[in-house]
């Protein structure tokens, strides 16, 4: 029988809401991302919990140990219980009476391989009790260990159920699959198939599996796979896919940054909902690959970390090598500080004040920030 472990599972608190409910006779699991991830050695984050147990039997279990119940998902049959501070999600097992393209009408239900019947992939319907022993009803365990990224049943089906489950077929072979397999070919198809249901989903939901999307170390392939199918016009219209293998070659040990992927695709964001930083950051750096700003330069106008972006992204979209001493170049820009100021200029005021300051600053920067502020005022 395979077994996990780790402090996540031998925390007191996991223990206590497993304990809470197996002492009351009812069947109680960790399941999904944290016994996948335990799996995959993999950090754990979130510790969700599958039980038979009804909501308002949780409910009940709790308050009467003293443990706070609170009703976060009550219509899917979510209890939160929190412990020390701590959350757990413990959902009853349900299945699908019917399912409509964004949300699903469930009935509880009293058997594992029902509520595993419903999940979106195999690898997520991996189910452990408190001891570590794990229960695979759908043959999970093969495919997370070929690293194969595997719809559970009927692949159109499941998409059918949430749509969003396209994009996390793409991001999770990017995190979790095997790069030098293919995909799974009747997931492609039926990611084809189901791509125009995508325009039901919210900008924040599609925004959200993009950003982990493009975050994977090596997220090329998926988005080439993606374009290929249809699915990544869904989402960034207008977007090129050919530069992107070439960044993150490029990148080296950089960490990986969704926003600097997102410049190289190009095309259309607007389905993303970015945040007015990060709308404000990409057109800085949409701006600053159209010109020839040397890496000085650029570390002095948009910082270091943007000012990274724009050299290999630049370096990608163009074919090119960096350029050489590009790192320390940059960090000469981004510590660099213009040496005139407003006071230098007390004839002049206003528009012609401004005006002044920015030729200054040019003649500076076209120096390579060498000019000093003798030079530039004599």
């Amino acid at each position: 029988m395979q077994t996990i472990g780790g402090t996540w599972l031998a925390d007191a608190r996991t223990q206590t809401v497993l304990a809470l409910l197996s002492d009351a006779g009812h069947q109680a699991f960790v399941v999904g991302g944290c016994v996948r991830n335990a799996l995959l050695g993999v950090d754990v984050t979130d510790v969700d919990i599958a039980t038979d147990a009804r909501p308002e039997r949780v409910t009940d279990l709790a308050q009467a140990v003293g443990v706070r119940a609170v009703p976060t998902g009550l219509a899917h049959g979510t209890i939160t219980l929190v412990v020390d501070g701590q959350g757990f999600e413990v959902t009853t097992f349900r299945r699908d009476v019917h399912t409509h393209g964004r949300h699903a009408t469930v009935a509880f239900a009293s058997d594992v391989a029902q509520d595993a019947a419903r999940r979106d992939f195999t690898m997520n319907a991996l189910y452990a009790d408190a001891r570590g022993h794990v229960t695979d009803p759908l043959g999970g365990m093969a495919d997370l260990r070929a690293r194969r990224v595997r719809f559970v049943g009927n692949a159109r089906a499941r998409i059918h159920e949430d749509y969003l489950r396209i994009l996390r077929f793409f991001r999770f072979h990017a995190q979790y699959g095997d790069p030098a397999q293919g995909l799974d070919a009747d997931a492609l198809d039926a990611c084809a198939r189901g791509a125009q249901g995508m325009g039901q989903l919210s900008a924040e939901r599609i925004g959200a599996e993009m950003r982990k999307l493009l975050g994977a170390p090596d997220p090329a392939p998926a988005i080439a796979a993606m374009a290929h199918c249809g699915v990544l016009a869904q989402v960034v219209a207008g977007a090129d896919t050919q530069a992107l293998p070439r960044l993150i070659h490029l990148e080296g040990d950089m960490p990986p940054r969704w926003l600097r992927r997102l410049l190289v695709l190009g095309g259309d964001s607007d389905r993303l909902r970015l945040t007015r930083a990060e709308s404000r950051h990409l057109g800085q750096m949409r701006a600053a690959i159209a010109t020839l700003q040397t890496a000085a330069q650029l570390g002095y106008r948009l910082g270091t970390d943007l000012g990274a972006d724009v050299i290999v992204a630049r370096a990608a979209l163009m074919e090119s090598p960096l350029p050489p001493d590009w790192q320390a170049e940059l960090r000469r820009g981004g510590a660099a500080r213009f040496p005139v100021r407003a006071c230098d200029l007390p004839h002049l005021q206003g528009r012609a004040l401004g005006a002044c300051l920015k030729a200054l600053e040019d003649r500076w920067l076209a120096s390579d920030l060498a000019l000093t502020r003798k030079e530039l005022l004599g």
